[in-house]
C-alpha cells in the first residue's frame, strides 16, 4: 500500500483527515452469476493482478480498510471499486465497508454487467441501477454529507456527464453556505491533465469529463460519443467554476495520483488504482 499525503486548506477551525480510495476493481462472481461472470471475474482479476499470485486487489483494498479502521479515518470513495455487477462483488463490497465509515461516489464499474459487452449510457445504467444501488448506504446519483464542517457533494459522472437533476441539486448544496468538496469518478477536464493522457501517457483518448471538441478531433467514434460533453454537462460545469465554496474535487478512474488545478483556480486530487495499493489521506484544515 502506498499512501500520498496531502494538505487541503479549508480554513477549518478543527483539522479532521480522511482515507480518499479509489478503483479497486474487485473481480468476484459465484454460482448466483451465469458462468460468462464467472469467467469474467477470473480473467479480470488476472489482468489487475498483473502477474503476481492470488488476488491482488483483494489484498491491497483489506490493507486499505484496516488503516481506516486503525487510524479512525472515514473514507472517501471516488467509484469503481467493483469491477462489474455480480452478487458476489456486490456481497462484499457491502460486507467489507458494513463496519467503515464511508461516503461513496459510484464510478462505470459499478453498473457494468459485462465489462465492455456494450455502450454504456443511461438506459444501460438502469439496467442494474436499483440493485446496485441496494447495497450502498448513499445516494449514488447524488447526494451531500457534512463532516468537520466541510459538506462533501458525490455525484455520479462515470459516463462522463452531469445532468439537469444534479445542477438543480447542486445549487441546494451551495445554499447551505458550508465549504463544498466534490467527489466523482471521471476528472474534470485541464489542459494539464489532457496533456499528461495524450502526450506523456500517449492514451487514445484523455477520459475526462468537459474536455473541449476541438482537442477531441483525433478521437475514435466510439471514444468521441463516450465523453463528449453535452448541453447539461457543460452548464454544470461552468457553474460549479462560478462558486467560490467549492474547494477542491477529489477523482480517480485514470489509476494513478495527479494533482492539477481547475480553471477556477482550485485543485482537483485524482487518486490512483487502489488495486495496486494507491489511497490518498487528506488532511483537511
Amino acid at each position: 500500500m502506498t499512501i500520498t499525503k496531502t494538505r487541503l486548506e479549508i480554513g477549518l477551525e478543527k483539522p479532521f483527515r480522511a482515507l480518499h480510495m479509489s478503483d479497486n476493481h474487485i473481480a468476484l462472481a459465484d454460482n448466483r452469476d451465469d458462468e460468462r461472470k464467472i469467467k469474467l471475474a477470473e480473467s479480470r482479476t488476472a489482468a489487475f493482478n498483473h502477474g503476481k499470485p492470488g488476488n491482488v486487489a483483494m489484498e491491497e483494498y483489506a490493507l486499505q480498510l484496516d488503516y481506516a479502521r486503525s487510524h479512525r479515518l472515514p473514507v472517501l470513495y471516488t467509484g469503481d471499486l467493483c469491477d462489474f455487477v455480480s452478487y458476489k462483488n456486490l456481497d462484499y463490497a457491502r460486507d467489507t465497508l458494513k463496519d467503515i465509515d464511508y461516503f461513496m461516489a459510484v464510478g462505470n464499474h459499478e453498473f457494468s454487467l459485462y465489462v465492455g459487452e456494450a455502450f454504456e449510457d443511461l438506459p444501460y445504467k438502469m439496467k442494474s441501477f436499483d440493485l446496485v444501488q441496494s447495497y450502498f448506504r448513499n445516494d449514488l446519483h447524488f447526494a451531500s454529507r457534512v463532516m468537520g464542517g466541510v459538506n462533501f457533494v458525490a455525484l455520479d459522472n462515470g459516463y462522463y456527464r452531469f445532468d439537469a437533476d444534479q445542477l438543480a441539486r447542486m445549487k441546494r448544496e451551495i445554499e447551505k453556505g458550508l465549504p463544498i468538496v466534490l467527489m466523482m469518478h471521471n476528472p474534470l477536464h485541464t489542459q494539464q491533465l489532457y496533456d499528461e493522457m495524450m502526450t506523456n501517457r500517449k492514451q487514445p483518448c484523455a477520459y475526462l469529463t468537459g474536455t473541449p471538441d476541438a482537442l477531441m478531433t483525433g478521437y475514435d467514434e466510439y471514444r468521441l460519443r463516450q465523453q463528449q460533453a453535452d448541453a447539461d454537462t457543460m452548464a454544470f460545469i461552468d457553474y460549479i467554476y462560478a462558486q467560490p465554496l467549492i474547494r477542491a474535487v477529489l477523482a480517480g478512474h485514470l489509476h494513478f495520483n495527479y494533482e492539477t488545478r481547475l480553471p477556477s483556480g482550485i485543485m482537483q486530487y485524482v487518486t490512483g488504482g487502489g488495486y495496486c495499493g494507491d489511497t490518498r489521506e487528506i488532511e483537511f484544515v
